[in-house]
């Protein structure tokens, strides 16, 4: 399976646009679509119960086009928030 997501919620704060979202995945890398033009802020975090040896990090320059890659060398799931416009 490769990395999935889900954007959960959408809305405006100051003049811009944040976007919050899940992601689900077995392998150690993929791309968030974030559904902006441009991403000024990107964090992720695993959900769960369990402890994870590495956290997930943003392998792209910030700022970027709306799709951030990301890697996720435990491959576990989790979620995200970008904020943009």
């Amino acid at each position: 399976m490769a990395l999935t997501q889900t954007i959960t919620k959408q809305t405006v704060m100051g003049d811009r646009k944040v976007v919050y979202g899940t992601f689900t995945t077995d392998t150690t890398s993929g791309t968030i679509y974030t559904g902006l033009q441009q991403v000024e802020h990107f964090s992720l975090q695993h959900t769960g119960s369990a402890a994870v040896a590495e956290s997930p990090s943003v392998n792209e320059t910030i700022p970027c086009d709306g799709s951030v890659a990301i890697v996720n060398t435990s491959a576990k799931s989790g979620i995200w928030i970008a904020i943009g416009f």
